[in-house]
């Protein structure tokens, strides 16, 4: 049973998801996360309830005949190329929106080092941001590092801590510019995050910058 989820999704995330403007990775976490937490679920319902009254009261506009085949290609063009769905008992532990994007378990997972220990899989989503799954072993941190935009968190197993606060199973951390910290799993298991971005991390370390290239983070 998955302990209390104590980090949610900001007002501002929730709203951007149910208004369908964020970066096809941020949905990715944010859906992930949501399928995780009764209380985000239930803030984007309320959301959604909202954006539905104010279409309702909206003026209604001619459509081209050619709207229908342009929104059914940019669904097309956008979503991922081979959507795999989490149908055995060994995918029981991969939330449903994260299914589509991965094949099988967290266990079958194709992990590339990225070192010190730490893996990852980069997740195929639009250019506007990028999606990783990490693996991070008990009590291995992640190298010091700030933002250029904002890092969203998601623990998917294990737990990780930082100078702000402990993440566990379905909490999400937010991180924005004004954000530095230095990311250590906990040394009870190896942890396994889903982690998004919509701009390259600022490391301090030499190494972490020389490789930040190769490694797309």
């Amino acid at each position: 049973m998955m302990k209390q989820i104590k980090h949610h999704l900001t007002d501002e995330l929730i709203m951007g998801y149910s208004a369908g403007t964020l970066p096809e990775a941020f949905n990715l976490a944010i859906a992930t996360h949501v399928s995780m937490c009764d209380a985000c679920r239930a803030a984007v319902e309320s959301y959604d309830a909202v954006g539905g009254t104010v279409l309702e009261q909206c003026e209604t506009v001619e459509m081209s005949a050619q709207a229908l085949a342009d929104t059914l290609a940019m669904i097309k063009q956008d979503g991922p190329a081979a959507p795999v769905a989490a149908t055995s008992s060994r995918a029981a532990d991969v939330p449903a929106p994260l299914a589509d994007y991965i094949s099988g378990s967290l266990d079958d997972v194709k992990w590339k080092p990225v070192g010190m220990g730490v893996k990852q899989a980069i997740l195929e989503t639009s250019k506007e941001a990028s999606a990783r799954l990490l693996y991070i072993p008990a009590g291995t941190a992640v190298p010091d590092h700030g933002h250029n935009g904002t890092e969203l968190t998601l623990v998917l197993r294990g737990a990780f801590f930082d100078e702000e606060d402990y993440f566990g199973p379905g909490d999400i951390e937010v991180a924005t510019e004004a954000d530095e910290h230095t990311p250590v799993a906990d040394i009870g298991a190896d942890c396994i995050c889903l982690a998004v971005t919509d701009a390259p991390l600022k490391f301090r370390g030499l190494l972490p910058r020389l490789a930040q290239p190769f490694l797309r983070i």
